[in-house]
């Protein structure tokens, strides 16, 4: 993208979207938490999803290290994002309380709905090949490993968006790179090391 051209807003390219473009439900998720709550509604979008990835991430690489049963790993996996989702979702509301002084009205809370909804979203196909192997269907060992890479696919793609959307040089980006992943290096090794004691 030139650094002279504008932006495309959010709600304009998921205007052009068809209904059934796969890549389009997200676009248009975006979209609608931008028109309801603008950039900080964006960022929240796009923190809660990376928290719920790097949970997920760091609960299936635990889980797998211990040669587990199918129904914990399924179990460990979906309660583990959930609580870190509602976590999210509670200190939306724990803020708005500290800041406004009151309770967020139905409109405000739209956007906190909508991000939890799209954090939940990362733990759908990983527990559905997790619960796969409870049924029976697939080797556990086989279903984490997919699932760990579809986490880590997840992150480098949120990456990617990352450094793209920013206006920097060549270097300036492949440095960003290096860092964000360093960065998520760190906080998947502490994530890890906290779960596996």
């Amino acid at each position: 993208m030139d650094h002279d051209q504008q932006p495309e807003h959010d709600e304009d390219r998921a205007e052009r979207l068809a209904p059934g473009d796969p890549r389009g439900r997200h676009e248009r998720r975006r979209a609608r938490i931008a028109e309801a709550g603008g950039e900080d509604g964006l960022v929240a979008y796009f923190k809660e999803r990376v928290y719920a990835t790097f949970t997920g991430l760091a609960i299936v690489l635990v889980v797998a290290g211990k040669h587990p049963e199918p129904q914990h790993a399924f179990l460990a996996l979906v309660f583990g994002v959930l609580g870190i989702v509602v976590a999210g979702f509670v200190s939306e509301i724990v803020g708005h309380l500290v800041v406004h002084g009151g309770f967020s009205s139905r409109a405000e809370l739209i956007v906190p709905l909508r991000v939890a909804s799209a954090a939940l979203g990362t733990v759908v196909l990983p527990a559905a090949l997790v619960g796969a192997a409870w049924l029976g269907w697939i080797e556990i060992d086989a279903a984490l490993r997919i699932a760990s890479w579809i986490y880590i696919g997840t992150l480098v793609v949120i990456g990617l968006l990352v450094v793209r959307g920013a206006r920097l040089r060549w270097w300036q980006t492949l440095l960003a790179l290096g860092l964000l992943v360093a960065l998520a290096l760190l906080v998947l090794l502490l994530q890890t090391l906290a779960k596996s004691v």
